[in-house]
């Protein structure tokens, strides 16, 4: 007669309580340092002037859409390697980690030539009417950001490497060491040599390089479980289709996401300067809530991965469901701070009282939604990546956004004239048809019969 204890948890647990520890709160503090990291870059880049802040900030949502498809393609390697090592298979996962640094460095650096070779036509067609001292600034840190492009696809090769390994320590310290170079590069390049946007891509440039190669040299170690460079390097059409195959998916769905942030946002353009700037200080406030389940979808997929590589399923529903409850924990605990603390938040910000008060409507409606839904839409979908099943959430993001979150915003934004507080109520109908499809997905059991390792 099985006891409750065993019924609910399966016998020799790929990962303990301090193996889940460590690999979690090193993901959190990356995290938090790269907000808090990112605030301080635009606080500088901002005393270049007006024109130099705008060149950045356009620039910088190219950027986001080619890192959020480095990212993809590095989650593919990632859950490869994980499945490999699940399967004690250490060979195919040192082969795995070989191929992904290949096939990363090879786009990126195809996507770094473009973007140098297409910089002017490709801004005037995305930002086309722009001012010219502005056009001059983004072309330059297009330029710079560009270079940095194949670095910064191999740290987070690497970055998801150790993570499959369950070490997100040294990456988490690499982490530190790169935005420790970026800030003081940014404070020597722009206050003291004065070269403006070029001095903040330099520093970027120069930080993404240090990361890169430290993250490598350590991946070189032979005494780690995956290590990168212990044999001939040569092109394995079958291993890259693999990691292809669960990349690219999420690639297109986080390519989707981010234009549709932008297309959502030049709907709040339309309602004034009000509008616009609650809208940021509500993305500022409401970013720190969510922080702990960024760390925690990039866990699961090493966790997950594993589980599914050693084909037990079990294993995979137990830390599925005991991770999402950890997600949910310290997600909610996070959001209610920022709700608690936001009278005194938005003391910070020196803009009307109007302002103020919608920024406060917005990051209400975000936080509060995200404690009962964002777990749901946003850290159970990897689940269902780590066992290969990616294209079901894929389609679903996909339609989600353009249905919900771009059509409700239309109707509620526009046709209503709700503005802001409108679309931020289609994310929230966004995240409620997600959360309802991935738990219907989950609880169905499909996603076990995607994994053929």
């Amino acid at each position: 007669m099985m006891t409750t204890a065993e019924k609910k948890e399966p016998r020799q647990l790929l990962f303990s309580n301090q193996d889940l520890r460590r690999l979690i709160a090193p993901l959190i503090v990356e995290q938090i340092l790269a907000v808090t990291v990112g605030m301080v870059d635009t606080m500088m880049v901002s005393s270049a002037g007006e024109a130099a802040t705008s060149g950045v900030s356009l620039v910088d949502m190219i950027n986001n859409l080619i890192i959020n498809v480095f990212a993809a393609v590095s989650t593919g390697g990632a859950v490869v390697s994980s499945q490999f090592l699940g399967q004690r298979n250490r060979k195919k996962a040192c082969e795995a980690a070989d191929q992904l640094l290949l096939i990363t460095a090879l786009i990126a650096l195809a996507v770094m030539a473009l973007a140098i070779l297409l910089r002017r036509p490709l801004l005037n067609v995305i930002y086309h009417g722009i001012a010219p001292d502005v056009m001059t600034n983004a072309l330059v840190y297009l330029v710079i950001s560009a270079l940095s492009y194949p670095f910064l696809a191999v740290y987070n090769s690497c970055a998801a490497l150790f993570r499959s390994m369950g070490n997100s320590r040294i990456s988490m310290q690499v982490s530190i060491v790169m935005n420790v170079v970026n800030v003081i590069g940014d404070y020597c390049f722009i206050f003291l040599f004065h070269w403006g946007v070029a001095g903040a891509a330099l520093a970027s440039l120069i930080g993404r390089m240090t990361a890169c190669v430290i993250l490598f040299i350590r991946l070189r170690n032979p005494k780690l479980e995956i290590c990168v460079g212990s044999e001939k390097l040569a092109w394995n059409h079958r291993m890259i289709r693999t990691i292809l195959h669960i990349g690219i998916p999420s690639g297109i769905e986080n390519s989707i996401f981010q234009l549709g942030r932008v297309l959502v946002v030049s709907m709040i353009a339309m309602f004034g300067t009000v509008q616009i700037a609650a809208n940021a200080v509500a993305n500022n406030l409401d970013a720190m809530g969510v922080l702990p389940g960024l760390a925690m979808n990039l866990a699961m997929i090493t966790v997950i991965g594993q589980c599914v590589g050693a084909r037990d399923f079990d294993q995979a529903e137990y830390y599925a469901k005991k991770m999402l409850k950890i997600t949910y924990l310290i997600n909610g605990l996070c959001c209610l701070a920022v709700l608690i603390t936001m009278p005194l938040t938005m003391k910070l910000y020196g803009l009307s009282p109007e302002t103020l008060r919608l920024a406060a409507v917005l990051v209400l409606i975000h936080d509060g939604c995200a404690i009962l839904l964002w777990p749901a839409s946003f850290t159970l979908p990897n689940v269902l990546r780590a066992a290969n099943d990616v294209k079901f959430p894929m389609v679903v993001s996909i339609l989600s956004m353009i249905i919900c979150r771009l059509g409700f915003s239309f109707v509620l934004a526009v046709g209503l004239k709700w503005g802001a507080a409108g679309v931020w109520i289609a994310m929230a109908a966004d995240w409620m048809v997600r959360a309802m499809f991935f738990v219907s997905r989950y609880r169905s059991g499909k996603w076990k019969g995607f994994y053929r390792g």
